[in-house]
């Protein structure tokens, strides 16, 4: 159970950060507020998480999650630029996020 939450957690950080980029410095007030309860989801998932596992599993596999949505989110959107490079990259992370998984 504490993987799927982590999962959740890791997709719900993609979420605050792109809510936080879209807030502009929290004046616009429904990013703002996605920020809010998506950061709150995301912690507390993650703290639940990092009761049955690691500290440093559970941190790697939260932000390689949340690092690889948010880039990919912004490669489909038009805000990121895309190039083989980037995808091999981000391609690589999610490989080191199972990575972890299988090693645990």
């Amino acid at each position: 159970m504490s993987w799927l939450v982590l999962v959740v957690s890791g997709v719900l950080e993609a979420v605050w950060a792109t809510a936080l980029g879209r807030s502009e410095g929290f004046s616009k007030l429904g990013p703002t507020v996605v920020f809010g309860v998506a950061l709150l989801a995301s912690m507390g998932g993650l703290a639940y998480a990092m009761r049955e596992l690691p500290t440093g599993t559970a941190y790697a596999v939260w932000v390689g999650i949340g690092a690889s949505l948010t880039v990919a989110y912004g490669m489909a959107t038009g805000a990121e630029t895309v190039s083989l490079v980037k995808i091999l990259l981000i391609l690589g992370i999610v490989a080191c996020v199972i990575g972890l998984k299988l090693a645990h």
